[in-house]
């Protein structure tokens, strides 16, 4: 990777070339003019004005601030791939790669709010920064929009990030300031710590409190999606069925490559970069005992044909709108009598959960739902020390040495959407109509658990879907992968032929 002078580096005497005068004469020369039509407005711009309609009702005469977050290092002068603030893209509809450093403002009104989106936009080619700016700069990043054309593509009136201090600083001690908080850096950040110098405690702990009021309300804005942001979540998971068909596919040739687990990893996130911004998280590819491991990300093992695969994994949107599925695949086609008895159970367990996410019950009626069936089965195939009944009462818990984690969490812009809700709106919330929630029990069987019968060490499976609450029910997203043992089995036995034909 190159680089050039930088504000991420600002003394860098070993990499510099300087640039002479006749370059810098001639380098402003010779450009096209930029296109002056405007772009259409993105398809979110809408709906991402109703949801500021929204904030504005719940916190009027107060000025909002909401920072897009900047470019994080991965290593020296080298940067993670960016992706804004989940509410800040919900707020503007700007996705994937869409200006590091933005902020969105709502500013009190007679009438509400008005919204500024401050950004840094593109310089004119006789500037330094056009070329010589590895952060900023057109040679290095890409074009960059003008404040017209991002005006015209989120509706919200753009202007320069230069002038973001002066508004924050304005009437900043009559007009109260509530923040998103752990995202603001850099000029930003020294801002708002001026304006709220010298608070004695209680005045800095109520506006800790104000900050946490605004993350917990844009947290549960989302708790419910809009018509945009459903048809996004279908698309995430038809795009995410296509790419577990992909790996599917190529399993021989993991198979026969060895180190198989970073080979699916890389099928699914060729189709996910191809089609969307990105694997919406990290996948996971996990073979055999791996599949213990709930959060196996290494994905450094072979596949072997005897094994199961547990692949975790979702296609983000440009739009950051992701999908989470989870499927367990037998390596070889086949499932083994020990591995099919435990897919069944989980089955079992995932077909009562789905069947509890209802319009009406509580979220965590969903989980109740689901491993009563898991503690049922490890009942009877004499795992737990207890009765069913007994392990699932308070004082039990026992069956959780199986499946430790809940059943279910909400899904969206975020793949653990809407994390900062309150426990009142989140675990004990009554599920509505337009929430989108993941369903997704599991058995893990560890290969040194002395407690489960040898062929059933080293199993693990899990069984995830995406639930979209419906008014008289509920829509299973990424139904169009298969889930019954038997249509895994053909399912496979098709994507091969089909790949041989």
């Amino acid at each position: 990777m190159m680089s050039a002078m930088s504000d991420r580096q600002p003394t860098l005497p070993n990499r510099q070339t300087p640039f002479s005068e006749a370059f810098k004469q001639f380098i402003a020369q010779g450009w096209a003019p930029h296109d002056p039509v405007l772009p259409a407005p993105l398809p979110a711009a809408g709906p991402a004005r109703a949801r500021r309609d929204a904030v504005s009702a719940q916190f009027p005469g107060e000025r909002l601030v909401v920072p897009a977050g900047g470019l994080k290092i991965r290593s020296n002068d080298t940067d993670f791939r960016y992706r804004p603030h989940s509410a800040f893209a919900h707020l503007t509809g700007l996705g994937t790669d869409r200006e590091p450093d933005a902020v969105l403002v709502l500013e009190p009104t007679d009438a509400g709010h008005e919204a500024t989106l401050y950004f840094k936009p593109r310089a004119p080619r006789d500037s330094a920064e056009f070329y010589a700016d590895a952060r900023h700069g057109e040679m290095w990043v890409g074009k960059r929009p003008s404040l017209e054309e991002l005006a015209a593509l989120c509706g919200v009136d753009c202007a320069p990030v230069e002038e973001l201090p002066d508004r924050i600083r304005k009437d900043a001690g009559t007009i109260p300031v509530r923040v998103v908080t752990g995202v603001a850096d850099g000029e930003l950040a020294e801002v708002l710590a001026e304006i709220r110098a010298g608070l004695d405690a209680e005045a800095a702990e109520a506006v800790a409190a104000a900050d946490t009021e605004l993350v917990v309300a844009l947290s549960e804005l989302r708790l419910t999606k809009d018509g945009y942001e459903i048809e996004q979540m279908r698309e995430a998971c038809r795009q995410t069925a296509d790419g577990f068909a992909a790996v599917v596919a190529d399993l021989p040739e993991a198979v026969r490559r060895g180190r198989g687990e970073r080979w699916v990893e890389g099928v699914f996130g060729l189709h996910a970069r191809h089609v969307g911004n990105a694997a919406g998280y990290d996948t996971i590819a996990a073979s055999g005992e791996h599949a213990c491991t709930l959060h196996w990300i290494r994905n450094d093992g072979d596949l072997r044909p005897q094994d199961l695969l547990l692949l975790d994994a979702g296609v983000e949107l440009d739009s950051l709108y992701t999908a989470d599925v989870t499927r367990t695949l037998p390596v070889s086609g086949t499932f083994s009598p020990a591995q099919r008895r435990v897919y069944e159970a989980v089955l079992e367990a995932q077909e009562a959960g789905i069947a509890a996410a209802q319009p009406g019950a509580t979220f965590s009626d969903v989980h109740k739902a689901a491993v009563a069936v898991i503690a049922r089965h490890l009942e009877a195939w004499g795992l737990l020390p207890v009765t069913a009944e007994e392990s699932l009462g308070e004082e039990g818990g026992q069956h959780r040495r199986w499946m430790v984690h809940g059943t279910s969490h909400h899904l969206g812009i975020d793949v653990h959407d809407c994390a900062q809700a309150r426990n009142e709106r989140y675990r004990q919330g009554t599920l509505e109509a337009g929430m989108v929630l993941t369903v997704e029990p599991g058995l893990y069987f560890k290969g040194d658990d002395e407690l489960v019968p040898d062929e059933l060490r080293g199993i693990g499976v899990r069984i995830e879907d995406d639930i979209l609450i419906t008014a008289d029910g509920n829509e299973n997203l990424s139904a169009g992968l298969p889930r019954t043992a038997d249509d895994v089995e053909a399912w496979m036995a098709d994507v091969w032929a089909g790949r041989r034909a």
